[in-house]
């Protein structure tokens, strides 16, 4: 479990920082993109204004300063513009304040703009802004090669700067998780020794009790406040036992021996046991187990825990109501399901199906007789058979737990 937490505590610390860091850099570059479109559209707006050319007091004749307008602006700007008859017979390029195009592209450019629908845009390294007039399309054309070398140097450096401060992060968060969940570790450990000591110390009692029970029984005979501290005595026992069980899977101390053993064979022995019991309550008992079945795995808390499955599906099968129990074959795993109707079941009563102490109806359990920790053992058997457990249901009606195998 504190691998788990401290895996999980990894992964939200890491997706934490990639989703803030995107978002940053992400509007960092979005506002580098735009202010450069901004700046190239306001020398396209001078453009216009001035019949495509540029005056050369353009900084000095500006009542308000401009970004991205210099002294230097008119001399070292690149720009050219095509006009398009409205017949579209006649096409003019001037390519006079540049050398890196000729007419033929320049008007191949225009024409393709055309086409389109926008107004303004990139086409190639050039920023364009088209104007329409009486006779035709005048489309002025921007030199942005600088600018957009520029922006895709910052885009790249901002990337690979991103992937370093992540992989940095990743590395820092690695060392101090173990410390930063050290005491939730510490209360954990504690708490499991707690469990295990203590079922150790209340099982010496339980069994005094118990076999002073026995005596006062033999000395004066059956009567129902002995019958029921012994129920009472056995039922404690057992979920002593049960607390211990947990614990020691949690430590690993608990040792599974994994030996091939007839999976079939242990999975009809089990149903068996119950099929008379499931009978006399009035309900319906379906068995269907592939033949030949076999499985690698600990047979002794394998048979534990098809008998805690079977055991709360006869328990809390709705009256007249059905029990399934089927195990197949399915690549590389065995699949066993257990089925039955049920009283109504809400998602959150199956998300915490699998908790200890868990009730999803306490006068229910009380009559049955459960304490609401048989699901958690099923799944720590499982989990020790490398396996999975998941409960569902369909209508809300019935409850289906299905367990994967690996064979």
């Amino acid at each position: 479990m504190i691998r788990k937490l401290r895996i999980k505590f990894i992964a939200i610390s890491m997706t934490s920082t990639i989703i803030v860091l995107f978002l940053i850099l992400g509007s960092i570059n979005l506002l580098n993109y735009r202010e450069m479109s901004h700046n190239a559209d306001t020398i396209l707006d001078f453009l216009k204004e001035n019949d495509g050319e540029l005056p050369e007091n353009l900084y000095k004749s500006q009542h308000k300063k401009t970004n991205g307008i210099s002294p230097e602006t008119s001399f070292e700007s690149r720009y050219f513009s095509v006009f398009l008859s409205n017949n579209r017979q006649i096409c003019e390029a001037d390519t006079d304040n540049i050398s890196a195009i000729d007419e033929e592209t320049a008007i191949k450019y225009a024409q393709k703009i055309n086409r389109s629908n926008k107004n303004c845009g990139f086409i190639s390294k050039y920023r364009y802004m088209k104007e329409n007039t009486s006779n035709g399309v005048k489309i002025y054309f921007l030199d942005c090669t600088k600018s957009m070398m520029s922006f895709q140097t910052f885009l790249v450096t901002s990337f690979f700067v991103s992937i370093f401060g992540v992989s940095t992060v990743f590395i820092l968060v690695v060392l101090l998780s173990k410390r930063a969940i050290e005491p939730v570790a510490e209360s954990y450990e504690k708490q499991k020794r707690f469990i295990t000591d203590a079922g150790h110390e209340i099982k010496t009692p339980l069994t005094i009790i118990d076999a002073d029970t026995s005596i006062l029984e033999m000395e004066y005979g059956e009567n129902e406040w002995l019958d029921d501290i012994q129920v009472q005595t056995k039922r404690l026992a057992g979920l002593t036992n049960d607390l211990i069980y947990l614990s020691r899977m949690e430590e690993k101390q608990t040792k599974t021996t994994m030996i091939e053993f007839p999976f079939s064979e242990v999975i009809s022995e089990e149903a068996q046991s119950f099929q008379g019991l499931a009978k006399v309550k009035g309900k319906n008992f379906m068995v269907d187990i592939e033949p030949m079945l076999s499985l690698k795995g600990d047979e002794k808390t394998i048979r534990q825990l098809i008998s805690i499955l079977l055991d709360n599906a006869v328990k809390y099968c709705t009256e007249q109501g059905q029990i399934r129990l089927t195990a197949a074959h399915k690549g590389k795993n065995i699949i066993l399901s257990i089925y039955n109707t049920s009283q109504p079941l809400t998602k959150e009563n199956i998300d915490h199906l699998f908790d200890r102490f868990y009730r999803t109806d306490e006068s229910r359990n009380s009559k049955t007789g459960g304490y609401g920790i048989g699901l958690s053992v099923a799944k720590a058997v499982v989990e020790a058979h490398h396996g999975k457990i998941v409960a569902s249901s369909e209508d809300g009606n019935s409850l289906l737990i299905t367990v994967i195998l690996k064979i």
